[in-house]
């Protein structure tokens, strides 16, 4: 008996001991487990109980930059659309501002076209050993006077030849109104009688506004007379210094962008030149074969017919319809119908031989502008500014187009070195990288001076 109690006490001391390691490597697997930056806790006492581990909080997910949740393409047509109001803004205020000085723009105008058609006489002379003032003077008064003196020899032939012109246009319209009822339209002479009287009715009530258009030819008289002196004067200075007037304009342009519009400017000259040049040399030749086509047929007033085809032929494919159209409304009322109809096969013949063989070999590449471009430039060209909208506005498309073409073949060839930019990223650090990326090398060294390029 005395054996049971030792027996016993080894008993408890083992089990003592296994539940000793067994908290032992219960504490070593929680720390195992535990946030290794987390201070270091006391072992649990012997037999109780473990803690449980708390649950860390979760961090909420970051909200997405606005400007990644807009999709691409309403991105790229939002950066489209505010530009394209900036630049409808720009053009709208320029139109404003040159409708206000109309006079004077388009008196500037239309002596850069005349310079353009004198100033190689200019340089011819002073190649030949003339002064560069004396070569301007004669060249610009030789012009003018020539141009003067085509007015007035339409003017004269008009006042000439306006007592038979009544008289046959008079016998023209009896003419007609015979061959319309004898015609199988089945016209009433009761229904030529209506329109007459409509027509009659029509001056009548338009009586008032007929008197105050002639009351306003005196300023009409004095606007013109005051062009026609700022189109002198303009047409002088600039035979005579317009290199000067050049590198001047190219010294208020900034330094960044001065050598492509350097290089642009002659280019740009060039082609008007060439248009001016061109446009008059078709328009002699429409003058003088419809004018001998209308002559042989008898029509009346056939060279002052001539020189309104031939200012009419200035502006394109307008001006040749409305001159064409008016010769043979001429004929037909002086005529007849069959010299009409013959009028008519005269102007559309020159006119094919214009278009298909006249304007590709004299105009060539240098003014290459597309049919449809010519018909929208100068319908909006008149709808905007009247009849000098429509002269101005294909040499205007033509000189732009020729501007833009070069400037972005000289930006290609300048960049063409350089790394071209990466795709924009949809984060902002990325454009900010690219644009910084972009910029540099753009601005070429003030130590070049541009304008001795040209």
């Amino acid at each position: 008996m005395s054996r049971v109690p030792e027996w016993l006490g080894r008993l408890g001391a083992k089990l003592s001991e296994m539940g000793e390691r067994l908290d032992e490597r219960r504490a070593e697997v929680e720390r195992d487990h535990r946030d290794p930056e987390a201070p270091a806790q006391a072992p649990a006492p012997a037999l109780a109980a473990p803690a449980a581990a708390p649950t860390p909080a979760r961090k909420p997910a970051p909200r997405p930059d606005p400007v990644t949740a807009i999709p691409w393409g309403v991105r790229v047509a939002a950066e489209a659309g505010w530009r394209l109001l900036v630049l409808a803004g720009t053009v709208w205020i320029l139109m404003r501002v040159i409708s206000a000085v109309q006079l004077v723009v388009f008196a500037f105008v239309i002596a850069l076209l005349i310079t353009a058609l004198l100033q190689p006489t200019v340089a011819r002379l002073c190649r030949y050993g003339m002064p560069r003032g004396p070569a301007t003077a004669l060249t610009a008064i030789s012009g003018f006077v020539v141009i003067g003196l085509m007015g007035w020899f339409v003017t004269w032939q008009v006042m000439e030849n306006i007592d038979t012109l009544s008289t046959q246009i008079q016998s023209g319209i009896d003419d007609l109104r015979n061959w319309l009822l004898k015609s199988p339209f089945h016209v009433t002479d009761k229904q030529i009688n209506q329109i007459a009287k409509n027509l009659r009715e029509a001056i009548g009530a338009n009586t008032d506004q007929i008197t105050s258009f002639g009351l306003e030819g005196v300023q009409v008289v004095v606007e013109a007379l005051t062009g026609i002196l700022l189109v002198f004067f303009s047409t002088l200075f600039l035979l005579y210094d317009g290199a000067r007037i050049w590198q001047w304009f190219l010294k208020l342009v900034p330094s960044a962008a001065r050598e492509g519009v350097a290089g642009a400017g002659p280019r740009a000259w060039r082609t008007l030149t060439a248009y001016v040049r061109g446009t008059v040399l078709v328009a002699l030749i429409d003058a003088i074969f419809i004018g001998l086509g209308i002559y042989f047929l008898d029509v009346p007033m056939a060279v002052p017919l001539a020189v309104f085809i031939f200012l009419f032929s200035f502006i394109p494919l307008v001006g040749a319809v409305a001159s064409g159209a008016l010769a043979v409304v001429v004929a037909l009322v002086t005529q007849g119908v069959f010299t009409a109809v013959m009028t008519l096969v005269v102007v559309l013949a020159v006119q094919q031989i214009e278009g298909h063989i006249l304007q590709p070999f004299i105009l060539g590449r240098a003014v290459r502008v597309h049919p449809l471009a010519v018909v929208l430039t100068v319908a909006a060209g008149g709808m905007v500014a009247g009849i000098g909208g429509a002269v101005v506005a294909v040499p205007l498309v033509a000189v732009t187009n020729t501007v833009v073409s070069y400037l972005h073949q000289y930006s290609h060839e300048r960049y063409a070195d350089e790394e071209p930019p990466e795709p924009a990223g949809t984060a902002p650090e990325d454009e900010a990288v690219q644009a910084e990326a972009g910029a540099g090398g753009a601005i070429p060294s003030d130590a070049e001076d541009p304008a001795h390029t040209t």
